[in-house]
């Protein structure tokens, strides 16, 4: 795209953003709003979904429940806060995807160990972001929803051993009823990044529903056989109701 000219062929037309890299999302994001297009999802969305911290501070904005979580931007400082979450804690990057570079870090030692490591490595692994292991069912809740409807629901279940629930790590995707609280749950979610096609990660504790990640560009390979959804259909149906307004 030349930034100094006209920007794509049709001007003002409505653009679905399906890259699921982060990096190459924002950015042409950011160029095709620029040239005059409206993008589903939008340049804040992406922004926001794509960096677990921002998309941590929006869901807290909207009083919406999340894992107990914190930020420390030095390594003195983030061996301290893990300790004060309690062990065993969860260390991820705030930009990753498929569960990639997520820790569990179940004592100090370990702690150290990761995060000495982290130190060596590009600058944005440097700010660590830092949860409560939430002791859930082997498994979390991947719900989507498209134009502030709840269209679809799984339950990701733990592959083997690995404590990560990601279907890319070999977690299998079940369905899941979609109840009054997880449909307002999850919309309330989406309304907190102002996404209009996004999947909601949520887990079960002790203490009820818990949402820890919003996805801009969510994947639903999954999920349309384990539940029977036709969700990329929908999407087309929404953007083309989009374009008539």
């Amino acid at each position: 795209m030349d930034l100094a000219g006209p920007g794509l062929p049709l001007p003002d037309e409505d653009v679905l953003q399906r890259c699921v890299s982060y990096f190459r999302n924002v950015h042409s994001t950011a160029a095709l709003e620029s040239a005059g297009h409206s993008v589903v999802n939008s340049f804040r969305t992406a922004w926001v979904c794509g960096n677990k911290l921002f998309g941590s501070l929006a869901l807290v904005r909207a009083r919406i429940p999340t894992p107990h979580t914190k930020l420390a931007l030095d390594e003195g400082s983030a061996v301290e806060a893990i300790r004060s979450l309690g062990y065993p804690a969860v260390l991820k990057p705030v930009v990753g995807s498929w569960g990639r570079l997520a820790a569990l870090v179940k004592d100090e030692d370990s702690a150290r160990a990761i995060i000495e490591d982290r130190e060596s490595m590009f600058p944005l692994y440097q700010v660590y972001y830092l949860q409560e292991f939430v002791r859930r069912p082997p498994r979390d809740l991947r719900t989507f929803v498209i134009g502030g409807e709840t269209v679809a629901a799984i339950y990701r279940i733990s592959g083997g051993s690995d404590w990560r629930t990601n279907t890319a790590r070999g977690g299998k995707a079940e369905p899941c009823a979609i109840t009054e609280e997880l449909d307002d749950l999850s919309v309330k979610a989406a309304d907190a990044v102002e996404g209009e096609i996004v999947g909601v990660d949520i887990m079960e504790s002790d203490g009820g529903l818990l949402v820890h990640e919003v996805n801009n560009t969510t994947e639903f390979k999954n999920t349309v056989p384990a539940t029977g959804v036709d969700i990329p259909g929908l999407i087309v149906k929404y953007m083309a109701q989009k374009a008539k307004r």
